[in-house]
């Protein structure tokens, strides 16, 4: 099952909190995110159900290797169309909000071609 622009912000979110705190739960992840707690807990059970996540009996979310994978993924995509924003003049703000917003839909082949632009230019 391919997964949605929903679910793929959720393991970023839960990437990135897994590198600020040591235990992640889907509190955190709403709190983050700014989302209702059944909507999290909600996605939380369909990532677990797809194998993208772990959840412990206290709550506690971890990504399984394949999550930790896609996150990763997502994360790059963030990061580097964010800077090739900025390389064209974009202000920070709008280059990391549009960068958010175009990492879900761009194909892999476009992706790494912009990689390769960027890294050769930065």
């Amino acid at each position: 099952m391919a997964l949605f622009e929903s679910g793929e912000m959720y393991l970023e979110t839960i990437l990135l909190l897994t590198r600020e705190k040591t235990d992640v739960h889907s509190i955190d992840v709403a709190e983050s995110m700014n989302y209702s707690k059944p909507s999290v807990s909600r996605a939380m059970g369909l990532l677990k159900k797809e194998g993208y996540i772990l959840m412990d009996y206290k709550g506690v979310i971890t990504l399984t290797e394949k999550g930790a994978e896609k996150a990763e993924s997502i994360y790059e995509r963030h990061l580097v169309l964010t800077q090739m924003l900025k390389m064209l003049g974009v202000d920070d703000v709008t280059a990391a909000e549009d960068g958010c917003k175009m990492e879900h839909y761009i194909s892999q082949k476009s992706f790494d071609a912009i990689k390769k632009h960027v890294s050769e230019h930065s």
